[in-house]
């Protein structure tokens, strides 16, 4: 009997701390920035002193769905802009950017991916990152997609 009363308050405990958590969990996404219907654009969560925001990863698309540049680049450039907008939705910026995930068609282009990264995120402290080669992403004419992921002191 008393291992089942044990059982039972775990559960009970573990149940109200999953459901506590859940709380902490924010989904949020800007209209300056294209939406498709089913996805989200970003997530935060609570952490204590801090929020994590997680976002998915943004295409050079601006917020009518057109893409924006033919090269790197420029697709780079909205792509930050886009990013830009979503933080901006937490009170955040590049700045406090502390982790990207860049895909691109063409590695021998990073010189120019990071020439217009290095104009939003912190240089005295950059982000950790991962770079990947893909042979193609969701469009032909899209050559870059940057995942990020930030953290900024609650207040």
């Amino acid at each position: 009997m008393k291992k089942i009363l044990i059982l039972a308050f775990t559960e009970i405990f573990l149940f109200s701390f999953g459901q506590e958590k859940m709380n902490n969990v924010e989904y949020k996404s800007s209209p300056e920035v294209f939406t498709i219907k089913g996805l989200s654009q970003s997530v935060s969560i609570d952490c204590g002193t801090s929020t994590m925001i997680l976002l998915s990863g943004q295409v050079p698309l601006d917020a009518a769905g057109n893409l924006v540049g033919n090269d790197v680049e420029k697709q780079t450039q909205q792509v930050f802009k886009n990013i830009e907008f979503i933080l901006k939705e937490y009170g955040a910026t590049g700045k406090d950017i502390v982790k990207l995930g860049i895909f691109i068609t063409d590695i021998s282009k990073t010189p120019d991916f990071r020439k217009i990264r290095d104009l939003y995120i912190n240089l005295q402290n950059p982000p950790v990152s991962s770079l990947v080669e893909v042979s193609r992403l969701f469009r032909d004419d899209v050559l870059i997609e940057v995942e990020a992921t930030a953290v900024i002191k609650n207040k």
